[in-house]
């Protein structure tokens, strides 16, 4: 697992790599070297950032049995301390243990399964617990070729923006007209999830072609944990952002007191028409983060170097402006994504609701 770009372990050999300004213009995080994982000891500069938690990792995992090493040598190899850290009791329940027993029968029998294991817990690697400063839920992972790479919403090239995202991206330049759409349909969010935006879906692994075929089976639980450990654990608040019925009943339980919660329809083409191009969750987000935080808190949703969405003199986004087109939006529904990946989009919301809506 050597060759993950942030590893688990949060240490690295060499000299120390200067992290690149968190807000800074989104230049300088293209052009810096990879930023090196932090220990679960170790203390984030970012006014935003909750002191780390100290934890034994040699020590916990000398507790293991052999059973246990042998299932959890993903978590133990590939998920950040400070999560490891506060979810170390949680991966050594049954139902865990169980889960891992079963996608080890799925590639026993051959069956292919996304994301592929170095990224199932990539999202932990990109924005330590500490780090982190808004949520976005996701529900199911992409389940074809190269799309699926642990993080909700994020699709690593070449493979194009999904309809959702597209339609996110829309969303972003209402809200900010200064955002430039990533060159080639580009989807990839890793810049988001280094600047403390964690993209959790709540099933983490999904079968080739299939989806929600791995729902049900214990991720479900684990990622609750980690929203409630987020809305427990970092009193001084952070933003949850639940698109669609099934993301919301996530956030329920959030006290929206310390916390903002942010809801709108999910931005699928099924459903983005009615109302999600208007939530102005970005701007919003970024409004609550300064207020709270102060300038730090606040979010660059840029994903294209030189562009920036962070706070800017009002001439420079009125030039932009014209950018963006007046009347009702286009519903991002065609492209590269084919009629099979929209069916399984809706039959995943569809069976996501159900569940949802039950007692």
């Amino acid at each position: 697992m050597s060759s993950l770009k942030r590893k688990a372990s949060g240490s690295e050999p060499g000299p120390e790599i200067k992290k690149p300004k968190a807000n800074g213009n989104i230049a300088a995080f293209f052009g810096a070297a990879p930023k090196p994982a932090q220990t679960a000891g170790a203390a984030s500069s970012d006014a935003t950032a909750a002191p780390a938690t100290k934890f034994d990792k040699d020590k916990w995992v000398a507790s293991l049995s052999p059973e246990q090493k042998t299932l959890l040598k993903l978590e133990i190899e590939t998920m950040h301390e400070s999560w490891l850290g506060l979810l170390k009791d949680d991966i050594t329940t049954k139902e865990f243990l169980d889960l891992k027993k079963f996608l080890d029968r799925e590639t026993a029998a051959g069956k292919k399964w996304f994301p592929p294991k170095e990224d199932v817990y990539s999202w932990s690697r990109h924005t330590p617990f500490n780090e982190v400063k808004v949520v976005i839920v996701g529900q199911d992972p992409y389940h074809n070729v190269n799309q699926a790479h642990g993080m909700a919403f994020s699709v690593r090239p070449p493979t194009p923006a999904p309809p959702s995202l597209r339609n996110m991206y829309t969303a972003l330049m209402k809200d900010y007209p200064a955002f430039e759409k990533p060159p080639k349909n580009g989807g990839l969010l890793t810049a988001w999830a280094d600047r403390g935006v964690l993209m959790l879906n709540t099933c983490l692994t999904v079968r080739a072609h299939e989806a929600n075929s791995h729902s049900n089976r214990g991720w479900e639980k684990l990622t609750q944990k980690i929203i409630d450990l987020i809305a427990q654990k970092r009193t001084r608040g952070v933003v949850f952002i639940a698109w669609g019925t099934p993301a919301g009943k996530r956030v329920m339980k959030v006290d929206k007191q310390r916390h903002l919660v942010l809801q709108s329809v999910h931005p699928s083409p099924l459903s983005a028409s009615r109302g999600f191009f208007d939530c102005g969750h970005f701007r919003k987000a970024n409004e609550w983060l300064i207020g709270r935080y102060g300038s730090d808190g606040e979010i660059d949703w840029a994903l294209v170097p030189g562009n920036s969405t962070l706070s800017a003199p009002k001439v420079v986004e009125e030039k932009v402006e014209k950018k963006v087109a007046t009347g009702k939006e286009n519903v991002e529904g065609d492209g590269e994504f084919g009629s099979d990946d929209e069916e399984a989009l809706e039959e995943a919301i569809k069976a996501a609701e159900k569940e949802a809506t039950k007692p």
